[in-house]
């Protein structure tokens, strides 16, 4: 049923038509970054990681192996989701944002999303109200919120697992 939502709302998003022919004559400047080699951490970096965070998610290695962890757990959402905002945020075309809000927002935020985030009602209606005219910040609150979750919850958990623990050998 997850998978057949994610495959319908990928048709929808292909079935859209563009508001207007410009969309077809002027290629947007944002084209998608190949990700950075991912070299191994030394085993004194990764101990680092323990503590913080964003250390993690600044590190190629760190956020992939953060994100096969957080797989492993059935929550690559939370990732998903912070990974997808932090590119929404260099987003600087309008309509590339107003475009990738809507995907979002459809794919994290929304009830019954397929990939829905845990946020509370609050943050949920904060970010709906910030998406009526998008801007690159958006969606910092619910971003805040499910960073907060990762490092409380997540990181202590990813510290205690094999994927961490074959880091620091």
């Amino acid at each position: 049923l997850r998978r057949a939502k994610e495959i319908k709302i990928k048709l929808g998003t292909l079935l859209q038509k563009p508001d207007s022919a410009i969309d077809f004559i002027i290629p947007y400047p944002e084209k998608p970054e190949k990700p950075p080699k991912a070299q191994r951490p030394s085993p004194e970096e990764a101990l680092q990681w323990r503590d913080s965070l964003e250390k993690v998610l600044q590190k190629p290695y760190g956020l992939a192996t953060f994100h096969s962890f957080l797989r492993s757990e059935f929550s690559e959402e939370n990732a998903e989701f912070w990974m997808a905002c932090e590119d929404y945020k260099k987003t600087k075309s309008p309509v590339k944002l107003v475009e990738k809000a809507k995907k979002i927002y459809e794919e994290f935020i929304q009830t019954d999303a397929p990939k829905e985030v845990n946020i509370d009602h609050f943050t949920k209606a904060v970010t709906m109200k910030n998406l009526v005219e998008p801007t690159p910040s958006s969606f910092d609150m619910a971003q805040k919120r499910i960073f907060a979750l990762m490092e409380k919850d997540s990181l202590p958990r990813f510290v205690r697992s094999e994927f961490y623990q074959e880091l620091i050998k």
